[in-house]
């Protein structure tokens, strides 16, 4: 049986100067790959990033990755009772595979968040990532689920399932949404007249494929500002009370989106 050893191997001292030259290859598979990101800066109330993107010579597919923005946390919003809260969500991930050709443009928006806080007991949902341009139409990632404070504790158990996308949303080709967390369930002391509780916690979640992580929780305090930057496409993190009397708290932006294309 032939092996890789057997085959007739050819000297490089035994080819005739300028027989082969480089335009009697063809070109190789690899030469016109190559990726670029587009992000903006990371931290909160990030503006996103939006440019205009030129095709490079030689390459005629696009594989186009997108993240929306994660949503924004929520305001402590009551002051006269305990409350619970659910965490926001990731952004979204959608992708396609398009045909494109040398020069085309494209125009790219990885994605922004709300230039404010929340005070109110609703976050904002995040923005949206997009591509326009050349063979494709109404390409996005959706962001994130907002984050939300709330006093009935009857809803402690529930949470909010945007996992399921089908094929072709937004222009897309494969797109996956996120979990929103679930409520959290503080303890609390109804002698107090549900004025008091402690042990409070909630994680939102990440964008889909990224991986990244964040929690926050506090055990007795006033308020506490969600106001720590968390990594791109994540949900954000909200304020936190146990106490009656304070509800000034303000919750902060997700994580700014992504756009990740891979030409060749």
């Amino acid at each position: 049986m032939a092996n890789y050893s057997s085959y007739k191997k050819v000297a490089g001292d035994q080819i005739a100067e300028g027989i082969l030259t480089a335009e009697k290859f063809s070109q190789s598979p690899t030469g016109t790959y190559g990726v670029k990101w587009f992000y903006g800066s990371p931290q909160q109330c990030t503006p996103g990033c939006c440019c205009l993107w030129t095709v490079p010579t030689g390459v005629k597919k696009l594989w186009i990755q997108a993240w929306g923005a994660g949503g924004n946390g929520s305001g402590s919003c009551s002051c006269n009772r305990c409350q619970h809260y659910m965490g926001a969500a990731g952004g979204s991930y959608n992708s396609v595979t398009i045909d494109t050709s040398a020069g085309c443009q494209y125009t790219v928006c990885a994605a922004g968040v709300y230039r404010c806080y929340s005070r109110e007991c609703c976050g904002c949902i995040g923005c949206s990532s997009y591509v326009n341009g050349f063979n494709l139409s109404n390409f996005c990632a959706v962001g994130g689920c907002r984050s939300m404070a709330n006093d009935s504790w009857s809803t402690a158990c529930s949470g909010v399932n945007q996992c399921c996308i089908g094929p072709g949303s937004n222009g897309g080709q494969f797109a996956i949404n996120n979990h929103g967390a679930i409520w959290s369930n503080a303890r609390h002391d109804t002698y107090r007249g549900w004025c008091h509780c402690y042990n409070q916690g909630t994680a939102p979640t990440s964008a889909p494929l990224i991986g990244t992580s964040a929690w926050q929780g506090l055990r007795s305090c006033w308020v506490r500002c969600g106001c720590w930057q968390v990594p791109y496409g994540h949900g954000g993190l909200g304020a936190q009370t146990t106490e009656c009397g304070r509800c000034c708290g303000q919750g902060g932006t997700g994580g700014g989106g992504l756009v990740k294309i891979t030409y060749f």
